[in-house]
């Protein structure tokens, strides 16, 4: 059988502007990244590790997200308070010693108001002991493909061995808003009340911009001044992580990176699932032919002045032998951007299965399709 290219050129019109270069920050590093299709718009420096301070609860909450998700643990539950737990120092959510806090409140203590106290108490109700619950944050680490990052406490207290990336964060960051998006709505709470005591979120961001429905804040000495963002504008979601900033630039530094992404970058589904998109010859088969197409969409994140330039090539064989079975590969799709380079690629699957024709007239077709073939 033959292997052919088909190519599909899609021209764009004449370009009327030109993306500018990013925002210089001015900062250790940074990431401005589109967590459906994976794509990172703008970075610097996204593999340098360092201190994550309060981001590190990033990874408690992921971990706690998915014990309550399995139904190792419930909202309802309520943790006792340790000495260690009571004793953190740094933010806190103010719970006591020997009193029992339901998970939720925990929850809301550690996300809302940065609390150190309700991370460890979190920490020792899932593990027994904060010790315990790291080795399952570096476990969930590794499974979110977090190259880059180790933990040694849940709460991001200093700590040299506390150490992650812009990049690495922003995979967890993506990863809390898909997979948990009821757990998510507690990054987007204004403020939360334990205690008597109601302190307001630190992401000043929820108030300056409504697109904005999360994440967290971080500071050390070490660390800096740091920040995860995400927004939605229109069908696109954005996440921003700052690492090593100053305290209010921090906001301005995502609002900056996620302006210039909005602005400048689109993200839009360019070919659907299950639509024909080449029509493949079927030998001693009860149809003639079948279509060829996709499984999932493809969804691209680009750049404005680009996504309308793209082609697109298929390369499957000419023909195929029945009997052909539905969903099966049957060759692939690229899309190719304007210099021809490939920037996606997909299987081709059959569409529709194709029983093969009966012994003899199989044969006979199988034989005709020879013949015919040394003529053409």
């Amino acid at each position: 059988m033959l292997r052919n290219i088909f190519k599909i050129l899609i021209f764009a019109s004449p370009l009327i502007f030109a993306i500018p270069q990013p925002p210089d920050l001015g900062i250790g590093s940074y990431i401005l990244y589109e967590p459906n299709t994976k794509k990172i718009l703008v970075s610097y420096n996204e593999d340098m590790q360092v201190e994550p301070a309060s981001l590190t609860k990033l990874m408690t909450s992921y971990v706690v997200a998915d014990y309550i998700n399995q139904g190792f643990v419930s909202l309802e539950d309520e943790s006792r308070i340790s000495i260690k737990a009571w004793k953190a120092p740094g933010s806190r959510m103010f719970i006591r010693e020997g009193t029992r806090v339901k998970v939720s409140d925990l929850i809301k203590g550690m996300i809302v108001q940065s609390g150190n106290d309700a991370s460890i108490a979190l920490a020792e109700h899932i593990a027994g002991n904060e010790e315990n619950f790291v080795l399952l944050m570096n476990d969930y680490a590794a499974e979110l493909n977090m190259a880059n990052t180790t933990f040694n406490n849940s709460t991001g207290l200093p700590d040299p061995l506390n150490l992650t990336t812009a990049k690495d964060l922003a995979l967890l960051a993506s990863a809390i808003i898909k997979n948990f998006p009821t757990h998510y709505k507690n990054y987007s709470q204004k403020s939360f009340t334990y205690g008597g005591i109601t302190q307001p979120n630190r992401n000043r961001l929820l108030w300056r911009d409504e697109s904005f429905d999360g994440m967290k804040t971080g500071y050390t000495s070490n660390a800096g001044w740091c920040l995860v963002g995400s927004a939605t504008r229109g069908d696109m979601r954005l996440v921003a992580v700052v690492l090593g900033s100053e305290d209010d630039k921090r906001f301005n530094d995502v609002s900056a990176l996620m302006n210039y992404g909005f602005n400048y970058f689109v993200t839009e589904k360019k070919v659907l699932k299950e639509t024909s998109l080449k029509e493949l010859k079927v030998v001693a088969g009860t149809s003639e032919f079948v279509n060829l197409g996709i499984k999932e969409d493809i969804i691209l994140t680009l750049a404005k002045d680009e996504k309308d330039s793209l082609s697109y090539e298929i390369i499957a064989s000419s023909e195929v032998l029945a009997p052909v079975i539905q969903g099966e590969v049957a060759g692939k799709l690229r899309v190719l951007n304007e210099a021809g380079d490939p920037i996606e690629e997909i299987d081709l699957v059959y569409l529709e299965s194709i029983e093969q024709l009966g012994f003899f007239q199989r044969i006979l077709a199988i034989i005709w399709n020879w013949i015919k073939s040394l003529f053409s």
